[in-house]
């Protein structure tokens, strides 16, 4: 029946394309934005181009920003000799968000995954070994997820980072198997920061 009304149609459509967003989920959202004011509609129209028209990636550490270098990567009372790896921004964020890290970040913008055909030179270690290389970090503390994938990369990482003759350490356990950080409450996310071991 709501296909009859293509705008609206082509809206939900739009919308379930976000990830954990089904159909159900982006029909009431739809039926949500048909209800508000014509300026909301335009204002989230507005912020959904800034967007896309303001935020890049840092060229130093590849977090999400506005300006290059990032406030991260300029902020000099930031530890450089510790560099937390993160797979994506949202895993950034979580950390920060526990205030347990000083040091500075390198965003891997995925991970390892053979069966998606996500191998070594699609993400961003060769930028990370050569900023290693360069730079005065004395420990490199892998943030990966606890999935398979995340697993996997944070042992690439090891075995890539060990020559250099730096420490290289992995949050602890407290954050459950198979989980993401940017969903860990922010108390369990600084506990396996503090916690971290060698990997």
């Amino acid at each position: 029946m709501l296909d009859s009304i293509p705008s609206f149609a082509r809206l939900v459509a739009e919308l379930a394309k976000f990830p954990g967003v089904g159909k159900k989920t982006a029909t009431r959202l739809a039926f949500s934005l048909l209800s508000r004011p014509q300026a909301d509609a335009e204002a989230l129209a507005e912020a959904v181009l800034d967007l896309h028209r303001n935020i890049g990636f840092c060229s130093v550490c590849f977090h999400m920003t506005e300006v290059d270098p990032c406030p991260i990567c300029r902020d000099p009372a930031r530890d450089e000799r510790l560099l937390c790896v993160v797979e994506e921004p949202q895993d950034l964020l979580a950390i920060e968000r526990s205030r347990s890290f000083r040091g500075r970040y390198h965003v891997l913008q995925g991970v390892l995954s053979p069966l998606d055909g996500i191998g070594p030179d699609d993400i961003r270690i060769s930028e990370l070994i050569r900023r290693l290389r360069k730079s005065a970090v004395e420990e490199v503390l892998i943030a990966t997820n606890f999935t398979v994938e995340g697993d996997a990369t944070a042992l690439y990482l090891a075995e890539q980072i060990r020559p250099l003759n730096l420490r290289v350490t992995r949050l602890a356990h407290g954050i459950p198997t198979g989980s993401d950080l940017e969903f860990i409450d922010d108390a369990t996310v600084h506990r396996a920061v503090e916690g971290r071991r060698e990997l």
